[in-house]
């Protein structure tokens, strides 16, 4: 269920928009959430979840909003530069 709810705001539109913005693979950060266990999979799931409820709120115009989701992003690729 974690990593279903990680991938689902993978493919969000918003957070697609968001990471061709900021020239991020989502395909590289999607194969790296299958390797992710524990703490990782944790903490970048809480993330997930608060993107997923701003996005579902329909709040993805506000700037607040944009900030989370790109301190998300940033958070995958964080993991997945220690993953490598």
């Amino acid at each position: 269920a974690n990593r279903a709810t990680v991938l689902r705001v993978l493919d969000h539109p918003d957070v697609k928009a968001v990471a061709g913005r900021l020239g991020v693979d989502l395909r590289t950060a999607a194969d790296a959430v299958s390797t992710l266990d524990g703490q990782d999979l944790q903490t970048l799931t809480a993330q997930a979840n608060q993107v997923d409820e701003v996005l579902a709120g329909g709040q993805s115009k506000v700037v607040l909003s944009t900030t989370v989701i790109i301190i998300a992003l940033l958070v995958i690729i964080l993991i997945i530069v220690a993953v490598d």
